[in-house]
């Protein structure tokens, strides 16, 4: 299976170039049953990152731009009265798709954004009193533009804590740009690529992670990040319980993607810049990116 996977990773690197680093981390979380925030500056590769999962894992692929004047039913469905039955019928909306891309999400008002919040933790929705289930698997990746660009509204962070990572993909290296500009970023690659894993073996995959094991050394490890990260004279805020599990669940789907069975201290240490990014907040002047520095940095691993 780890075969599969490193397919899926090279398929997915020609259409997005020179950003490996970023692939993976988005396939860990995908792997990992989460959702996944991308922050960047528009025109970066966003949507075409969530495109070309979609495409690689056979999943049914919806996007939604958000806009301040979007609606909850136009990211859930509405019920809408036929008169032919002589009753309401429900349309649903995009949001009953495997992989959802909710684009510019931080351009919606908070009752839209909120919509989402269900959806993301319990995998269904409420419409009218009842529940429906969505599909399997559902994986959302939602884009945001940086805050201090004009009209946006800032995630809350209840909302912010429900996607398992945040990452950015940031501007390409100079060999990745000239290739870029020498064949025009051709979009219709995206619809080339082929299916590496399906969506059965991708829910396979999130069952074998399970098995990953885990030492009470490591543990202690992860333990002594999360009380460092709770420290009140360091971070605004510390790592939640659900942000401590996310953090192992991801841990263990790095070294099940480094073919390995268990789960050294170096995966807890690659993944949890992503995770931690939009969930500790140091109030200083070097960000999220200082918050997870100070946790490797002054964290022993032993």
């Amino acid at each position: 299976m780890q075969q599969k996977v490193q397919q899926a990773l090279n398929e997915i690197s020609q259409v997005v170039l020179g950003k490996e680093d970023k692939i993976r981390l988005a396939l860990c979380c995908l792997f990992s049953g989460g959702h996944l925030l991308i922050e960047d500056l528009p025109g970066m590769g966003k949507t075409t990152l969530a495109h070309a999962l979609a495409r690689v894992f056979g999943l049914s692929y919806q996007r939604i731009q958000f806009t301040s004047d979007l609606l909850p039913a136009d990211v859930i469905g509405v019920s809408v009265y036929s008169q032919k039955k002589e009753c309401f019928e429900f349309h649903r909306g995009p949001i009953f798709s495997q992989l959802l891309l909710a684009d510019e999400i931080n351009r919606s008002t908070p009752k839209t954004q909120s919509a989402l919040l269900e959806a993301m933790e319990e995998g269904q929705v409420t419409v009218e009193g009842s529940t429906l289930p969505l599909p399997e698997p559902f994986f959302v990746i939602a884009t945001q533009n940086p805050t201090t660009q004009t009209g946006t509204f800032p995630l809350p962070e209840s909302q912010l804590d429900r996607f398992l990572m945040c990452i950015e993909i940031g501007y390409p290296d100079p060999k990745s740009e000239r290739l870029l500009l020498t064949t025009g970023g051709d979009r219709s690659a995206i619809n080339a690529l082929p299916v590496c894993i399906s969506p059965s073996e991708l829910l396979d995959i999130q069952h074998q992670i399970e098995r990953v094991k885990t030492s009470d050394s490591l543990l202690d490890y992860l333990q002594r990040l999360i009380a460092f990260s709770r420290m009140p004279q360091r971070f605004n805020v510390g790592l939640s319980p659900r942000g401590s599990i996310g953090l192992l669940r991801c841990a263990k789907t790095w070294a099940f993607m480094d073919k390995r069975s268990y789960v050294v201290p170096e995966d807890i240490q690659a993944v949890l810049p992503a995770v931690v990014k939009h969930r500790l907040h140091t109030g200083h002047t070097e960000g999220e990116g200082g918050a997870a520095q100070s946790l490797l940095t002054e964290v022993a691993v032993i």
